[in-house]
């Protein structure tokens, strides 16, 4: 699923860095295609929550 992150009250580069946290925390990975950088939650981190929470 893609989905543009839309205007949520702060600038881009507070999102960005946001989202390098949220990367180098080990719950976003990210890949890059030319300029354009696509991120996602990492499946072993939504898998570990899911157990967590007891989800199935």
């Amino acid at each position: 699923m893609l989905c543009d992150i839309q205007d949520v009250g702060v600038s881009q580069p507070t999102v960005s860095h946001h989202l390098k946290k949220l990367r180098e925390a080990g719950l976003l990975t990210a890949q890059r295609r030319g300029t354009w950088v696509y991120y996602r939650v990492d499946p072993a981190v939504v898998a570990a929550l899911a157990g967590l929470l007891d989800l199935r």
